[in-house]
């Protein structure tokens, strides 16, 4: 007893220690606003001593895989959603990477997506809500968006769809939901699941509620510059018991198993089980029922996860005011740019502030980019713009590996003249008024052009 004592006495110590480091160290990391010189990002980590704390506390278990912080991590978000399970994995892309994956597999009988069956998705997207897709061979059906929303154009959706239709693959742009009424009502129709790509958008609200949940799967990112972060993580979550089963054997190796880090036999039947042509009682631990991953995190990431998810409403309020401030100061040009615009019944938590500019304007896009990073701001296109005009769709046969619904004028739009600028909670209101002041600067030099 005395040796456990005197060593939680010694990490209390070090966590006091760690806090005074913060203090000292990290507080006044980021240093007074100076125009010109300091650089606007458009995203990053936001965070205190508690953070810090967190990451010490679980280095000193040196429980370096899944333990008790990805535990309460797990808990902690699937309560704040509002759903059943929710897995920590590594980064939101192998959080989609799951979620389609999960569809594939034999435990949904025919419902499940089979290589060459069709899942509608968005034509203006990040790549990794397409590339799991592609990747397992289904066909991608590719849906034209809105300009403003930047959504998908929900009215197009009954174009989209055909006899291999199993899904549909979504993801609320620039933290922006889309219009999930429509979308549900869809599905409904044709049985078809929904996928839920959440990554922009955790703390966002459709008719009062948090997006994520709307879907038979949802997926989050925990990267450095999303809404919260462990650094590169993400989660995948679901109410749906099937789909929890899979999800988690696909995130630990496909394994049959379902037993936690560390712990052996939960099922009872360990031994004493007869799983395919294997021999009765081969080690369940060793028994897969689908091709999986290891895509889980480190409880390192899971420490910083849970103090930051206690920031989350936090930071969700600022996201929506220095929007809204930016929206006030930049909509006296709205007769050069398509301002962003709400999904009806939404509340966004944006990732980001984007902008298109409108045909008739008499400079580029690259421009006006050029500009704003000449005066140490950082810009972002949207994403991959029209996903089929990158290399990677080089090579492949429209009709064959993916379809197109319409001609995808909006996402070749947004592939021209549509960049974003940030909003993050780290941002001050010198960085936001700096941001609009460099958007008069560019409109004097090019002579009321802007």
């Amino acid at each position: 007893m005395d040796k456990m004592t005197s060593e939680e006495k010694l990490r209390q110590e070090i966590l006091g220690k760690t806090r005074e480091y913060y203090a000292k160290a990290l507080a006044q990391e980021q240093g007074p606003f100076i125009p010109r010189k300091t650089q606007v990002h458009y995203g990053g980590r936001v965070f205190d001593a508690k953070e810090v704390e967190a990451l010490v506390d679980a280095s000193l278990d040196f429980w370096l895989t899944y333990g008790r912080f990805s535990h309460e991590f797990e808990k902690k978000i699937a309560a704040c959603l509002g759903v059943n399970w929710a897995f920590l994995v590594n980064s939101g892309s192998s959080a989609n990477l799951l979620a389609l994956m999960a569809l594939t597999s034999p435990h949904l009988k025919e419902r499940r997506i089979c290589r060459g069956d069709e899942v509608i998705t968005v034509s203006a997207a990040f790549s990794t809500t397409v590339a799991p897709i592609m990747q397992y061979g289904a066909v991608p059906v590719f849906v034209d968006v809105l300009l403003g929303t930047y959504n998908i154009d929900a009215s197009a959706l009954e174009a989209a769809i055909s006899k291999r239709t199993k899904a549909v693959m979504l993801a609320h742009t620039m933290g922006n939901p889309f219009d999930i009424n429509a979308v549900k009502t869809f599905c409904a129709k044709h049985h078809l699941f929904l996928i839920e790509d959440n990554c922009d958008a955790l703390g966002s609200r459709y008719q009062g509620q948090l997006t994520g949940v709307f879907g038979d799967i949802g997926t989050s990112s925990f990267y450095a510059s999303h809404h919260i972060t462990t650094g590169e993580g993400g989660a995948v979550y679901t109410s749906d018991p099937v789909l929890k089963k899979i999800l988690l054997s696909l995130r630990d190796w496909g394994r049959d198993c379902w037993c936690d880090s560390g712990k052996d036999n939960t099922c009872g039947q360990r031994f004493s089980q007869q799983c395919g042509t294997l021999p009765y009682g081969y080690d369940h631990k060793y028994i897969y029922s689908h091709f999986g991953y290891n895509v889980k995190a480190t409880e390192m990431q899971a420490a910083i996860g849970c103090a930051q998810l206690d920031k989350l409403m936090l930071f969700t309020d600022a996201r929506r005011k220095n929007f809204a401030f930016l929206y006030e100061r930049l909509k006296k040009y709205e007769d050069v740019f398509i301002l962003p615009e709400a999904t009806k019944d939404s509340d966004p938590s944006w990732f980001g502030f984007p902008l298109t500019l409108r045909d008739d304007v008499k400079f580029t896009r690259g421009e006006l980019m050029s500009f704003l990073e000449s005066k140490n701001i950082q810009t972002r296109n949207l994403f991959a713009g029209n996903i089929i005009r990158h290399p990677c769709f080089d090579g492949l046969k429209e009709g064959a590996d993916y379809r197109v619904v319409g001609n995808l004028k909006n996402a070749d739009k947004i592939t021209r003249d549509t960049f974003w600028v940030g909003l993050y909670p780290g941002m001050t209101p010198d960085h936001l008024a700096y941001m609009a002041d460099t958007f008069s600067e560019f409109s004097k030099k090019e002579k009321n052009h802007l």
